[in-house]
């Protein structure tokens, strides 16, 4: 099938509120614009040279998500060019992305991502930690936290429908409280074989790559 074909069949299965991220990491160019002709907008990227390479060439109403683990020293990188930070997962990232667009007098809006099965092979803030994140967040001038995001374990229905419900029971008592630099607009959860899934347990934005443009090629000549 091609890019648009998988589109179509992806927007049928979403509700009107659930915004669709494409996962362009690895994606040439093209492919990008093919999903940006049908009316794709957002996109998103794991490495932050790949973000930017590709933010430089396409379209500039593209709104740039950084989906990947950030490192700190990248953070310069990204300033005033990334739509969503997904990835914010510890205290010490927090400050440098604080540093970055102070000095920038710019705001980063981020999402905090939850490590909720706890595995040694993904990022993401344990929830034992996460209110120390919330305290410090709460003190910053310049980041903006507008949801939560996480990558689940791999698993059957029954497993993946109720780590979904876990996020969405963290979501929902995060949105009752009252913050000064925490809104819970965001629940981003759900990729190519489960979003309809956490779109039934609650997920208003899901990430999906493969679903809309095949197989990943890590080796594709980005153009």
């Amino acid at each position: 099938m091609s890019i648009q074909e998988n589109l179509e069949k992806i927007e049928k299965n979403l509700k009107d509120n659930v915004i669709l991220l494409a996962v362009s990491k690895t994606k040439p160019s093209e492919y990008i614009k093919e999903a940006y002709d049908f009316g794709i907008r957002d996109f998103g990227e794991n490495k932050v040279q790949e973000l930017i390479d590709k933010e430089y060439k396409l379209p500039k109403d593209i709104r740039w998500h950084l989906i990947g683990h950030l490192q700190r020293n990248k953070v310069k990188y990204i300033v005033g060019k990334v739509y969503l930070i997904h990835s914010l997962d510890s205290i010490r990232l927090l400050e440098e992305i604080e540093k970055r667009y102070k000095a920038e007098n710019l705001i980063a809006n981020t999402l905090i991502q939850i490590n909720i099965g706890k595995e040694d092979s993904k990022t993401g803030i344990y929830l034992e930690d996460l209110q120390d994140l919330i305290d410090v967040c709460e003190n910053c001038k310049n980041v903006k936290v507008k949801g939560i995001m996480s990558v689940i374990p791999k698993g059957n229905e029954e497993s993946c429908r109720n780590y979904f419900k876990k996020l969405k029971g963290i979501f929902d008592d995060l949105s009752k409280k009252k913050f000064k630099n925490i809104t819970m607009d965001i629940l981003s959860m759900g990729m190519t074989h489960d979003y309809k899934i956490a779109i039934e347990e609650g997920s208003n934005l899901v990430r999906i790559g493969q679903g809309i443009f095949g197989e990943r090629n890590y080796d594709v000549k980005k153009k």
